[in-house]
């Protein structure tokens, strides 16, 4: 196997297992918060955090990575539209996930605590929530652009 393919291999089995676990880790805590129950909202909540940091974290590096590393192979200018908002579209991502973790954490801690100490879930939980939908919304939106902008590479 060359370079490049090996490469572009690891470049898309990352980048589907970024967008997958972050689509899977979403699905999996929203269903969780819809119950209410604080229980089952620390238990998911806690697997959705281990998940983000093995799978998402990796990914993060491996991505750009492979993709400088891809772009130098085929001799690609940094310069090109599809790659500069590529680029612009992924740190748009990262920005908006180091926040989501950060509540995440936050929300499983809170759910915890209620379900410890057998209260319902603070209003505090609620505003974070409603803060980690929000930052999904732009991520995920940008992640699907970048897939297309990588299968399409528009001029």
């Amino acid at each position: 196997m060359t370079a490049y393919l090996l490469t572009k291999w690891i470049h898309i089995l990352s980048s589907t297992l970024l967008f997958g676990t972050g689509i899977g880790t979403a699905y999996y805590l929203l269903c969780a918060v819809w119950t209410k129950n604080p229980f089952l909202i620390a238990a998911v909540g806690k697997y959705v955090i281990a998940a983000d940091w093995l799978f998402t974290a990796t990914t993060i590096v491996i991505q750009p990575v492979t993709g400088f590393y891809l772009i130098h192979l085929l001799s690609i200018p940094l310069t090109s539209t599809w790659i500069r908002w590529s680029l612009a579209l992924y740190l748009l991502a990262g920005v908006c996930w180091l926040p989501v973790v950060w509540l995440q954490i936050k929300l499983q801690r809170l759910a915890a605590d209620a379900s410890e100490n057998k209260h319902t879930l603070p209003d505090v939980f609620w505003r974070y929530f409603r803060v980690w939908v929000t930052l999904g919304i732009p991520a995920f939106t940008a992640m699907v652009i970048i897939f297309y902008l990588m299968v399409a590479k528009p001029a």
